[in-house]
C-alpha cells in the first residue's frame, strides 16, 4: 500500500455562534503584524520617521486584500462575476490571486510614495518586500490548512491526501503544493533578510526589489507545474494562468536587479 499523509484538518479553529475562527485568517493577519514589527525594526534602525508606519500598514493591508480578490476576479473567475457582480464582495466565500495582490500593493506604494513618503517607489519597495515574502509563506501555509490550492498526485513519500479538498480521491495522495510555496517564500523570507541586515544591497535602489520579483516568481512559474489548475480553463494550456502572470514579474525583477549593480550606492 501506497504510504502517504492523511490531512483532515479543520480550518476552523473554533465558532462562536454564526462567527468562526479559521486558521487562513489567523496566519493572514499574524503574517501582516510581523510584518509591521519588521517594518518597524528596519525604519528606527535607519532613523526612518514612524509615523510614516501606520499608513504605510494601512495602504499594503488594503492594497493586498482588494487587490488580491480582483486578481481572482478578473484573471480567474471573470466569466462568472461579470453575471453576478455582488458575489464580488463576498471575499468570506475564498477567492484571492496573489498576483492580483501584488499588482494592489505596487499601485498602493505608488500612491504612497507620492502622497507621504515623497521618494522614489522603489525605496518604499526595497523595505516592503521583506515582511511581504514572510506574509506570504504564512499565507499559504493557510492555504495548506484549508486543504486549497492543492498538488497533482504524487507517488512521493511525502504525498499528502487532502481528505477535506473538493477533489479528494481515496488512496491519491498529492504533492503539498502550498507547503512547497511556503517553504520557498520562507528562504525567499531568509535570504532578503541576509541581504538588507549583512550587506550593503539597501544603498543600490531596486535590489532587494528585483531579488524578490525573481525568486518569488519564479518558485511560482515552477510550483504550478504540480498543481492542480484553479479553473477550468486552464485545462489544455501549455501553461496556465499563473505561469503566464508570473513570466512578467520576473522580467521585472530581473530588470531592477541588473540595473542595482549599475547604479550609484545610495546614502
Amino acid at each position: 500500500m501506497l504510504l502517504s499523509i492523511l490531512w483532515d484538518i479543520d480550518p476552523e479553529i473554533f465558532r462562536i455562534g454564526p462567527v468562526a475562527v479559521r486558521w487562513y485568517g489567523l496566519l493572514f493577519a499574524l503574517g501582516f503584524l510581523l510584518g509591521y514589527y519588521l517594518v518597524e525594526k528596519m525604519f528606527k534602525k535607519d532613523g526612518i520617521e514612524l509615523e510614516w508606519l501606520d499608513k504605510l500598514f494601512l495602504y499594503t493591508m488594503i492594497a493586498t486584500v482588494v487587490g488580491a480578490r480582483l486578481g481572482h476576479v478578473f484573471f480567474y473567475g471573470w466569466e462568472f462575476y461579470s453575471q453576478h457582480p455582488a458575489e464580488i464582495i463576498k471575499i468570506w466565500r475564498g477567492g484571492l490571486a496573489s498576483h492580483g495582490a501584488t499588482i494592489g500593493i505596487l499601485i498602493a506604494l505608488w500612491f504612497y510614495s507620492k502622497k507621504v513618503s515623497k521618494k522614489s517607489m522603489l525605496w518604499i519597495l526595497d523595505y516592503v518586500v521583506i515582511p511581504v515574502a514572510l506574509a506570504g509563506c504564512f499565507i499559504r501555509f493557510g492555504n495548506l490548512m484549508n486543504s486549497e490550492i492543492i498538488g497533482t498526485q504524487t507517488h512521493s513519500e511525502w504525498g499528502i491526501q487532502f481528505i477535506r479538498a473538493s477533489i479528494y480521491e481515496p488512496l491519491a495522495p498529492r504533492h503539498p503544493a502550498q507547503l512547497y510555496e511556503s517553504i520557498c517564500y520562507l528562504i525567499s523570507f531568509a535570504v532578503l533578510s541576509f541581504m538588507y541586515w549583512k550587506t550593503n544591497a539597501k544603498q543600490y535602489s531596486g535590489r532587494l526589489f528585483g531579488a524578490f520579483f525573481v525568486m518569488i516568481f519564479t518558485a511560482r512559474f515552477f510550483i504550478e507545474f504540480i498543481k492542480e489548475n484553479q479553473e477550468a480553463f486552464e485545462q489544455g494550456m501549455a501553461l496556465n494562468m499563473g505561469q503566464l502572470l508570473s513570466i512578467p514579474f520576473v522580467l521585472i525583477g530581473l530588470f531592477f536587479f541588473i540595473r542595482s549593480f549599475k547604479i550609484k550606492p545610495v546614502a
